[in-house]
């Protein structure tokens, strides 16, 4: 047993106990938003929490279930099995007879097979038990259907830097955390980058280096702590989100030679290749776009590769994949266009759809005007470009605009053609 280490790890010992105490997930637990809602009208349903490790699964699940007073049965799917069920349900069946509701926790759901997870249907549906589930695995391949029709799947997200900070800083303060631990800056700076959005990871590193450097946390003590991988990822103060900053960028500028360096780094690093491969999905989308519509294609195949082959085998698709993105021509212009439809919709939240393109399966909305007037293409081209599309107070509002690079040039003079119609079809119209 360490010098600053009882019975619990720190992680267990620093467990927020309330939805005010975590971190992160503000889509979740924020005002108005699905598990604040829950603990207000005091109901729980069924769900699925989804996200990488160390970013909170089993404390959402813990202060849900105290938050409505439930019983709370954890397991773990890798030890459980249909016995444990059983048990389960017979302590469910033994607070339901004195008013009480039980919440199973089931950790890493997805391994349970076919038959196990069968065995909690009736259970849910009865409302005996209330299923919460936690998966690093995409429910939709991993859970079967029946069971995940049953409970709403909520999507955790990796934990951001600050995020973490403000973890390492709690755990500091907390009475059963490491009080009186002094820790260098730049050394939680270092933990937190480090850790790569796990809250687990960067805890354990802290409790460590608190004690490698005997009751003071150093930038060489949270070194040593986040292990060989952590160090590689490090080396040189560079931290995890600078290292994927750099990747991005080296791809929009085009450098080849940096962008496999970067990639190199991250993965030799020790970051999880299935971020990368994410973050190259979006680059594709991002920056390549229209410019090149095959290279979102290619991107999600190398994501694919990689899920189905691993380490190190899988490594040579991102590699590939990163090398045709640096090499591809660049258009952000789907991702300008997207952005300003988006502020239009801030702007015009309710603007009203013509009445020409609104649907009518009724009498009654066809009576109202739904419907009428609408020039279908293939029947009359000409009046299909005379007539409006966006709302009055959007008329004449243009959020799309390519570029001159590689296949979007072709696009650029469609789209010009197709401008100048619509222009000449207006003026005809208003004529």
């Amino acid at each position: 047993m360490g010098l600053f280490t009882p019975s619990a790890p720190l992680a267990e010992r620093v467990r927020p106990r309330s939805l005010e105490e975590v971190v992160g997930q503000e889509h979740l637990t924020g005002p108005g938003k699905p598990f604040r809602r829950m603990l207000e009208i005091g109901r729980l349903h069924s769900m699925i929490l989804w996200g990488p490790p160390g970013v909170g699964k089993t404390t959402l699940a813990r202060v849900l279930a105290q938050g409505v007073r439930a019983e709370f049965i954890p397991l773990s799917a890798v030890a459980a099995g249909v016995k444990e069920v059983r048990e389960a349900v017979a302590r469910a069946e033994a607070a339901a007879r004195v008013g009480r509701r039980t919440v199973l926790f089931l950790d890493e759901v997805h391994r349970f097979n076919k038959a196990q997870q069968d065995a909690l249907l009736p259970h849910v549906e009865s409302g005996l038990l209330t299923l919460i589930g936690a998966t690093t695995e995409n429910p939709s391949f991993e859970v079967n259907p029946a069971l995940r029709s049953r409970a709403r799947v909520y999507v955790l997200k990796p934990l951001e830097k600050a995020d973490l900070l403000r973890v390492l800083q709690r755990a500091l303060e907390h009475p059963e955390g490491l009080p009186g631990v002094a820790a260098e800056a730049a050394a939680l700076d270092l933990i937190a980058a480090g850790a790569m959005g796990d809250a687990r990871r960067a805890l354990a590193a802290l409790e460590l280096a608190a004690e490698l450097g005997e009751g003071r946390v150093t930038v060489a003590a949270a070194r040593e702590a986040l292990g060989a991988g952590g160090s590689r990822m490090d080396k040189g103060g560079e931290a995890f989100y600078d290292l994927t900053s750099a990747l991005h960028k080296a791809i929009r500028g085009s450098h080849v030679d940096a962008a496999l360096y970067y990639l190199a780094r991250l993965v030799e690093g020790g970051a999880d290749p299935m971020y990368v491969a994410r973050r190259l999905v979006r680059i594709a989308a991002e920056d390549v776009g229209l410019a090149d519509p095959n290279a979102l294609r290619l991107a999600i195949a190398a994501k694919e590769a990689y899920a189905f082959l691993g380490s190190p085998e899988g490594e040579l698709a991102l590699a590939e994949v990163a090398v045709y993105l640096a090499l591809a021509p660049k258009s952000n212009s789907v991702y300008v266009a997207w952005k300003r439809a988006r502020d239009a919709v801030q702007a015009h939240p309710h603007a009203e759809v013509p009445l020409h393109l609104r649907n009518a399966p009724t009498g009654l909305l066809k009576a109202l005007g739904y419907g009428e007037g609408y020039a279908y293409y293939h029947d009359d081209p000409e009046g299909s470009f005379a007539q409006a599309y966006l709302p009055e107070a959007l008329e004449g509002a243009s959020f799309f605009e390519p570029r001159g690079e590689g296949w979007e040039a072709r696009l650029r003079e469609r789209f010009a053609a197709l401008k100048k119609r619509f222009a000449e079809a207006k003026r005809g119209r208003e004529g």
